[in-house]
């Protein structure tokens, strides 16, 4: 799928929005369900059906054996890792608040998104740990400190 580079950046920016519906969304799933295993479950049905469908109308590419075989054995686990902050925001969200969990997150993501940068872990691209990063992992911290005590 080839997407016009000026589409990029836009659609990054309403997915980004839109995560921050997810753990309040999921909060109040959980509140509904009091359960966090069954809401958690509720809460990933619909991402799989929606999967299930579309991988039925676009079946193509397949994946090749020599592709399979290549893979790494942690490439299938993001889901799980992803799960993690699911669960998270059934539990955590209506204890410190929409932009708290947002910040302590998302900052939590890019300050470990740097150092995956720097060392170019799960086989991402190599970026140097530039001073202009530093101040910017440092601006997160002090911006979430700032969030989460009003």
């Amino acid at each position: 799928m080839q997407l016009n580079a000026a589409y990029i950046y836009p659609l990054l920016l309403v997915a980004g929005a839109l995560q921050a519906w997810g753990p309040p969304m999921n909060g109040a799933l959980q509140k509904s369900l009091t359960n966090p295993w069954l809401a958690s479950l509720v809460s990933f049905l619909p991402i799989i059906a929606l999967l299930c469908c579309m991988f039925l109308c676009m079946p193509k590419p397949l994946p090749t054996t020599d592709g399979v075989l290549a893979m790494p054995w942690w490439a299938p686990l993001g889901g799980l890792v992803g799960a993690v902050a699911v669960v998270a925001g059934l539990i955590f969200v209506n204890k410190v608040g929409a932009g708290a969990f947002a910040g302590l997150t998302i900052s939590a993501n890019l300050l470990m998104s740097v150092l995956i940068d720097k060392y170019g872990w799960f086989g991402a691209q190599v970026h140097a740990l530039t001073p202009g990063r530093l101040a910017g992992c440092a601006l997160l911290i002090i911006g979430i400190i700032l969030i989460s005590r009003s």
